[in-house]
């Protein structure tokens, strides 16, 4: 079996990062840290989940993160599922941050995207029913590959 497992992100302000995160996921804990050389330049990394998956930090980040409006190749989203959108929202609003854009409306699931600190864009995603059938319905109609 496969599951995902961790994403690594460079950040630029560890602490800020960490402030959306844990607002996000107050379930969470940093798992290790520490520092080390990353071609040439001294950082410091964390990894901050559960046991199961995690987000790995690491304070070297330097400039932009790519135009999320753009076309440009690169990371466009990350997603997380919540059984309690409404509470994230809330937990993220008191620590600062608000909702970027609200997901389309649909009947079997409620979604919403924050811009983290570093310019990631993070969905957070509630589903109204268990059945993968309803949770993943798309049109189809119009996928051509090749």
């Amino acid at each position: 079996m496969l599951h995902f497992e961790h994403i690594n992100i460079a950040v630029k302000d560890l602490p800020l990062s960490l402030k959306f995160y844990q607002a996000a996921f107050p379930h969470w804990f940093i798992r290790g840290g520490g520092e080390r050389e990353w071609y040439g330049k001294l950082s410091r990394w964390v990894h901050f989940g559960d046991d199961y998956q995690y987000i790995a930090f690491n304070d070297f980040g330097e400039g932009e993160n790519r135009d999320l409006t753009s076309h440009q190749v690169g990371l466009a989203h990350f997603a997380f599922v919540t059984n309690n959108l409404s509470a994230l929202i809330e937990r993220l609003a008191q620590a600062g941050f608000n909702v970027a854009q609200q997901g389309e409306d649909n009947p079997y699931r409620y979604n919403v995207y924050f811009i983290d600190p570093d310019g990631f864009e993070v969905e957070f995603v509630e589903y109204k029913t268990d059945l993968p059938t309803l949770r993943n319905q798309y049109d189809t109609s119009s996928v051509k590959l090749g």
